[in-house]
């Protein structure tokens, strides 16, 4: 398939709810290539949500496996149609980056167990995983995309807790 454009804030297709799948076609499963590919083009990119690239879909991809914090603990390659958290626990803060935010990173508390259910855009099936660590904090980022939600809305502190990154990865 192809490499989308990543939108960038503050666009406004980013604050917006997106709709659920109904159906995984032809269609949905060509829109989960082009997230897997926009994510594997982005430079250290461990995710995309189908509205970061002007699609109002709950659909979103996540791979942590790649990168050294989610390497030793990851289900993989998860491509997620119509995802959501079931069971949280645990708080952490993590400082997050986003490819639709690419001058800034922030200190944002999730987290740090979930578990998650959601159709897989391979299998077709229902799937039901528990995610943890840099996982399970990738997962619920992408997840905030769904609902409209950007790092930048969980900062913990505007004044101490973002910060302009020097260059991007």
């Amino acid at each position: 398939m192809a490499v989308q454009t990543i939108l960038k804030y503050p666009h406004p297709l980013l604050k917006k709810l997106a709709r659920s799948v109904v159906r995984l076609d032809d269609e949905i499963k060509a829109l989960l290539q082009d997230l897997l590919d926009t994510m594997e083009a982005g430079p250290g990119s461990v995710g995309v949500a189908a509205p970061q690239i002007g699609v109002g879909l709950r659909v979103c991809v996540v791979d942590v496996s790649k990168s050294r914090h989610g390497k030793d603990n990851n289900h993989g390659r998860l491509l997620m149609v119509n995802p959501e958290i079931v069971e949280r626990s645990g708080c952490a803060v993590m400082r997050e980056g986003c490819m639709s935010v690419p001058d800034y990173t922030g200190d944002v508390e999730r987290a740090t167990e979930i578990t998650v259910r959601f159709l897989d855009g391979q299998s077709e099936e229902q799937r039901e995983i528990q995610a943890s660590g840099f996982e399970a904090v990738a997962i619920q980022h992408e997840m905030d995309h769904l609902d409209g939600i950007l790092f930048l809305d969980r900062v913990v502190s505007i004044a101490t807790g973002l910060f302009r990154r020097k260059n991007y990865r």
